[in-house]
């Protein structure tokens, strides 16, 4: 586990008695499950933690605007989703290393009169993988999505030990971006731009990072037929835990692993940057796990 301490090093204080204000910003998140994550974690550290949604979706406030308003209003940090993890970096006076080079932001930190940006998607995915899949093979893998969650997802195979990336987004200059990106920090023939769905053919496993298969955009990022037994395939999509591209995979009999993994791992971390203290994961995954609890019938 890092060690979680504020933006330039310093420890900061622990739980009892503390207020934090946070909140998450992005578009249809009504159904996230990051708040009640960091509201129940804050509970058994001591921390009065409040966890708003930020829901964007049809408001026309520019991040120009809201960034400086809710450090005005007292909040102590944002998470950032789709569809702003790249765009909120024009508007941070700091950035992290591993936010710099996966090139996009999902935790911005308020203080000392600056915002600072961070990744904690690169280790949320990272440790799901190494945890979810530990023994796949990873001579090469498909990456479906060049876009924030995608740059994060790219780093963390690359520094996983998957040998050849290859990138498809519908924006092909996306692709190459992050290729090239990925071969500048982990060297030459590690990622290139695919073209085609159907370079599945050649890939171990596959991996979702679009936002085809959230519940307000649902179907699959890539054809049916082109998935096979043979590959692992991976989502970082959480809501619905089980998308149509894990559902699919899974009944054609690959190894599939869920977004649930890289939510709570990116939420461990998170908390650690908003508050200094280190978060407990199973706590954290109890939390999670809650919402798919039945409730039990009254007596």
């Amino acid at each position: 586990m890092a060690d979680h301490r504020a933006p330039g090093g310093e420890a900061r204080a622990t739980g009892a008695g503390r207020r934090v204000r946070v909140g998450l910003v992005g578009q249809g998140i009504g159904p996230s499950r990051t708040p009640r994550m960091h509201v129940e974690e804050g509970r058994a550290q001591g921390i009065a933690l409040d966890y708003r949604l930020i829901d964007m979706a049809g408001r026309e406030e520019p991040l120009a605007e809201l960034l400086p308003r809710l450090e005005h209003e007292g909040y102590d940090g944002i998470n950032v989703t789709y569809p702003y993890k790249r765009a909120v970096m024009a508007h941070l006076q700091a950035l992290s290393d591993n936010a710099a080079a996966v090139g996009a932001v999902n935790t911005v930190v308020f203080r000392d009169g600056r915002r600072h940006g961070h990744n904690t998607d690169h280790f949320g995915f990272a440790e799901s993988f190494r945890t979810g899949l530990p023994d796949v093979p990873r001579e090469t893998a498909l990456l479906l999505g060049a876009g924030g969650a995608g740059g994060a997802v790219a780093h963390a195979l690359a520094d996983a030990g998957v040998g050849r990336l290859l990138i498809l987004d519908v924006d092909a200059g996306l692709a190459r971006d992050l290729a090239a990106a990925v071969v500048a920090r982990h060297g030459a023939g590690r990622a290139e731009a695919a073209t085609d769905p159907a370079c599945a053919a050649l890939a171990d496993g596959i991996v979702n990072a679009t936002p085809v298969g959230m519940a307000k955009l649902p179907g699959l990022p890539i054809p049916q037929a082109a998935i096979e037994p043979r590959h692992w395939v991976a989502d970082v999509v959480y809501f619905p835990l089980e998308t149509e591209l894990l559902r699919v995979a899974r009944a054609r009999g690959c190894r599939v692993l869920p977004g649930s993994g890289m939510a709570i791992h990116q939420a461990v971390r998170a908390f650690g940057l908003f508050t200094g203290l280190t978060a407990d994961p199973a706590r954290m995954r109890a939390a999670f796990e809650s919402f798919d609890a039945v409730p039990e019938a009254p007596a």
